[in-house]
């Protein structure tokens, strides 16, 4: 069958991979053979709005290895897909969508009628991903793919009834976490973002670095109270005392001053011991309602840095949230869900009063009752919190109150330098938090949300790794999922959005407040409350709280009052207003439940039963915690707990990967323009270069580096092989019409040598896929192909094939037909396109390579004499051919060679495959003498020392005058890299990625030395 000259990447890819689908090839449990074991793995869903990254590329590569390696060994496999709601990219698409177009607006439209236009956009363009991914070959059984939002309200999709009701299984595990006691609704400090006005999590912040200040204040000591303030070096000598009338803070964030609850100091911090338990002025605000705050110890301050002093801020600050807890520190907060300073309450002087009751202990305020005092002075309610920043620091340096530092300044009259009192502000870099699709400035604030108790229910998350059950690589991933899941906080899982799982709560009037009623369904909602009700009490369900709250208005405004205390009833029951929670769950919840969700629980479907627990998860290594450990503590706790661990853990083996980079190890962002998209790689390499890339860089724990000439180098891998197989055509190898050869019992040593080769990788390929050392695989399948078939074999085999022996040609035939099937075979899960183009081209074939079984042979394929003397020749021709590149002997020339020593396995060697090494090595004769005669280069080889008379054949003295000067040129590249990486301030202050690179470029450096000082050593041997 006569085959193109070079392989057609996209042509066949698209071709080939509609083949796989028609024919079945992915589906689960496709090619299992009788009675065998299960291998499942799940893909980590990327996000329905999401396209094709390198990310996606390197993770997904990773697993079609996997899955297509166990499903050729027959594994009944199933690699399941899907995609993630992703609730606020999705709705962030769908607004800008509505935008653009110019209709209305999700306000304007109300929220069902925006899901509406979500399910829309779902439908038209969710899928993308879906079929980038199948471009690079991903082998899912995509008539399953499952979808975190199917089966919710509204739902539109068609053809997918594989698809499990992920939707019910969200609801479900949140209706039974909270009957257990496991989520509850409270106020804690959240990122918040105020463009999209949502809690988001850790992974949605981008902490970058900006330019920034560091504001230094004076907090008057209550009552003009005074302490001696002093200073001490670390010998205990005193370099600073003096009579103080305050106490110094720092902040880079001025406008959350006026929600400070007290000043921390450091128990042991002598300088504050006389102040600690009274009181200071926030330096802000009215004069006449100036707030008073306590000043506080606690371990959190350092008293090192800075004045030591920390304002506690507990609504708008991490770590001050954290010492408002211990000390039972009033939490004011200050914004509202835009960012902006509230303008709600009371005025600001009602407000100021309750504060300072409570600093003076004379009232005490429940967390909500905190919440709800505005303590934003009026003049700047309503303003955005940078605003209200600079009138901040403006009112408390118009005061007098900012600290003052002396600086040299010019006399812009006299020319002298005067030395003058300025404000002190440090201008610093400081690290700001981002929403990463909002791209505004992220504020902690304290907030009402659902959370679940994840202390309750993170043990056996930890048991499950401790005791093996689990198994996470590289080890260190396993230290910090320890790290992680021992110092775990609450688990924040509401946002403020419209797209996602409504939380199934609603809400009737209590006795205080609004009563909260958890079920699965509106129906069953109404149930629970009519229940809780007295009899013939009616309920009304309305939109929203501020429905509620007019509805009942209404009911209460028709009851007529005769008497103090007396209610006559109206005509008609009650109707109690009854409304849901707005809120929607965390996209984190609901793709925490994806291993059993995809399988159709909570259902008893055949699918979970066959495939859960899966096997082998593979992942991100930064969403250890968000993901992984959460589907660990999720599985764990909603499964039958009368089932043992192992049947209720999601998996036992995860992979752990970090991001890929570029070539440079430099991270891929867009602001540097190092942004690869692998859909252009395929474009222009082929997603056979790009998926052996990313094996070839997924070295366990290492740095993924990817390398742009590496992929043409893998490209041209590709065609090595199609080149073979094109060798192997011309000379009659196939016959389209002839099945596979077998492996044959060869005689000829050449034959017997790479079957014994075959039979090793093999074995490499498959401890190193076992240990999911990846880039192992891929680096023996390289040096097998290309080195020993593509290389060697195929040019031993041609004077077997200009044999006159044709039972020695038939031989070498069903050889190189039974090697190439096996590269073939081995490379397949690695680069499935062209091995099955190859395949398909070759011989006659009962099924399609993706269905291929998998080889079981080892060593014993291996003949030890053959191995040993096919390796002697090998080395020697190398050798030979080494040193005649060392001595730049013209390629063409063809010079005599000596042997002064030769074993009699050396010498069997020789004469068993001389014509072969001759031709190979371009040598003309070899003859064996006492000593080499001058002029000779030496060539070592195992049992033999050769030589090569070469005093005629070069000009020994230009070639080491040549060699010279390249040393020279070398020995100031060197000096210069020596330098630089020797110099401690290139090693501190340099980016980590350039200290690298010029690391990797001395070792080069002194690599080509080494090679010239050798050819410059041979060269003084000849004379």
């Amino acid at each position: 069958m006569a085959m193109e000259k070079t392989f057609n990447a996209a042509e066949a890819e698209s071709r080939l991979y509609k083949a796989w689908e028609e024919a079945g090839c992915f589906k689960a449990g496709a090619n299992a053979k009788p009675e065998a074991s299960t291998y499942c793995i799940m893909i980590p869903p990327p996000n329905v709005t999401g396209v094709l990254h390198m990310g996606h590329a390197f993770n997904n590569t990773l697993q079609d290895i996997l899955i297509r390696w166990k499903r050729m060994q027959g594994y009944d496999t199933l690699w399941q897909p899907g995609t993630d709601h992703a609730g606020i990219a999705t709705q962030m698409v769908v607004e800008r969508e509505l935008a653009k177009t110019q209709q209305p607006s999700r306000r304007e439209l109300g929220r069902e009628q925006f899901l509406e236009k979500v399910w829309e956009w779902k439908e038209k363009s969710g899928g993308t991903i879906v079929e980038q991914l199948k471009r690079l070959g991903a082998s899912c059984d995509f008539s399953r793919t499952a979808f975190t939002m199917a089966g919710a309200h509204g739902d539109t999709r068609v053809g997918h009834e594989n698809s499990p009701n992920f939707h019910d299984a969200v609801i479900k595990v949140f209706v039974e976490m909270y009957n257990k006691g496991l989520i509850y609704r409270g106020k804690r400090l959240v990122n918040w973002d105020p463009h999209f006005e949502t809690a988001i999590s850790d992974l949605e912040v981008e902490n970058i670095e900006v330019a920034g200040h560091m504001w230094h204040f004076k907090y008057p000591l209550a009552n003009g109270a005074t302490y001696t303030y002093v200073e001490k070096d670390a010998d205990g000598n005193v370099t600073l005392e003096e009579e103080r009338d305050y106490i110094s803070i720092a902040t880079t964030r001025p406008e959350t001053m006026l929600g400070d609850g007290a000043v921390a100091v450091h128990p042991s911090d002598e300088r504050y011991a006389p102040i600690v338990g009274k009181l200071c002025e926030i330096p802000v605000g009215p004069k006449e309602h100036r707030r008073l705050i306590p000043i506080i110890t606690d371990e959190y301050p350092d008293k090192d840095f800075g004045s030591g002093a920390v304002k506690i801020t507990g609504a708008h600050d991490f770590n001050d949230y954290q010492v408002a807890k211990r000390g039972g520190i009033p939490m004011y907060r200050l914004m509202d869900t835009k960012g902006q300073m509230r303008d709600d309450g009371a005025p600001y002087a009602e407000a100021a009063g309750i504060a300072m009751a409570v600093a003076k202990g004379e009232q005490t305020l429940s967390e909500n009752e905190a919440d709800a005092i505005n303590l934003v002075p009026d003049d700047l309610r309503g303003l955005d919190r940078f605003e209200a920043r600079n009138l901040v620091v403006e009112q408390i340096t118009r005061e007098g109150l900012a600290v003052m530092q002396t600086v040299t300044k010019t006399d812009p009259e006299s020319g002298e330098d005067v030395q003058v009192q300025v404000p002190y502000v440090e201008n610093k870099p400081i690290m700001q938090p981002f929403g990463d699709r909002s791209k505004v400035v992220i504020e902690p604030m304290l907030t009402d949300q659902w959370f679940v108790d994840a202390e309750k229910v993170v043990g056996p998350a930890l048991d499950a790794v401790r005791n093996g059950d689990v198994k996470i690589l590289p080890e260190s991933g396993e230290k910090t999922y320890y790290h992680w899941l021992e110092n775990i906080e609450p688990w924040c899982i509401s946002r403020q959005l419209w797209w996602g799982h409504q939380i199934p709560v609603w809400y009737v009037p209590g006795e205080e407040d609004w009563y909260p009623i958890c079920a699965a369904t509106e129906e069953e909602a109404l149930e629970k409350a009519r229940l809780q009700s007295a009899e013939g009490t009616e309920f009304r369900i309305v939109a929203d709280q501020h429905e509620a709250a007019r509805v009942l208005a209404e009911q209460v405004k028709l009851m007529d009052v005769q008497d103090e205390g007396a209610i006559r009833s109206f005509d008609g029951p009650m109707q109690v207003p009854m409304f849901r929670d707005p809120d929607v769950l965390d996209t984190w919840f609901s793709s925490g439940l994806w291993p059993i969700g995809t399988l159709g629980w909570p259902d008893t479907t055949p699918e979970m039963e066959k495939y859960f627990p899966t096997s082998t998860l593979v992942t991100g290594q930064d969403i250890l915690f968000f993901w992984v450990a959460r589907m660990m503590m999720m599985q764990l706790a909603v499964l039958d707990e009368n089932l043992p661990v192992k049947k209720r853990i999601p998996f036992d083996t995860v992979y752990l990967h970090g991001l890929v980079r570029d070539a440079k190890g430099k991270k891929m962002s867009k602001s540097t323009g190092n942004v690869v998209d692998p859909l252009e790689i395929i474009d222009e390499f082929g997603a056979d270069a790009l998926r052996f890339s990313s094996a070839a860089m997924a070295a366990l724990g290492g740095v993924l580096k990817l390398d742009m000439e590496r992929l043409k180098g893998y490209r041209n891998f590709g065609t090595k092989l199609w080149n073979a197989v094109n060798f192997a055509h011309f000379n009659n190898v196939y016959d389209p019409n002839v099945p596979a050869y077998a492996c044959p019992d060869a005689k000829a040593a050449v034959n017997q040598w790479i079957i014994g080769e075959t039979a090793k990788v093999r074995v490499e390929v498959d401890a190193a896929l076992e240990a999911f050392r990846f880039n192992d695989a891929a680096n023996a399948l390289y040096a097998f192909v290309w080195g020993k078939v593509c290389d060697w074999y195929i040019e031993l085999s041609k004077p077997l094939f200009g044999s006159d022996d044709e039972a020695v040609i038939t031989e070498t035939r069903q050889t190189l037909g039974w090697v190439l099937d096996q590269c073939m075979i081995l490379l397949h899960p690695i680069m499935p396109f062209i091995t099955e183009e190859l395949w398909g081209n070759t011989a006659k074939r009962s099924n399609m390579l993706v269905h291929e079984d998998w080889p079981a042979y080892g060593t014993e394929l291996v003949n030890p004499q053959a191995d040993a003397e096919m390796n002697w020749v090998i080395t020697a021709i190398e050798n030979i051919r080494s040193t005649r590149a060392q001595m730049h002997v013209p390629a063409g020339a063809k010079i005599p060679m000596v042997v002064t020593e030769f074993s009699d396995q050396a010498r069997a060697a020789w004469e068993k495959n001389e014509a072969m090494i001759q031709k190979l090595a371009r040598i003309t004769s070899l003859e064996q003498v006492e000593s080499f005669p001058k002029g000779c280069a030496s060539v070592a080889a195992p049992g033999a020392s050769f030589g090569l008379p070469l005093a005629d054949v070069i000009d020994v003295d230009a070639e080491k005058a040549r060699l010279e000067k390249t040393l020279g040129k070398l020995a100031k590249e060197l000096g210069g890299l020596r330098g630089r990486l020797n110099n401690p301030k290139f090693a501190a202050s340099a980016p980590e990625e350039v200290v690298a690179e010029a690391r990797e470029n001395l070792a080069a450096r002194e690599e080509e030395e080494a090679k010239v000082k050798e050819a410059l050593a041979r060269l003084a041997e000849i004379g």
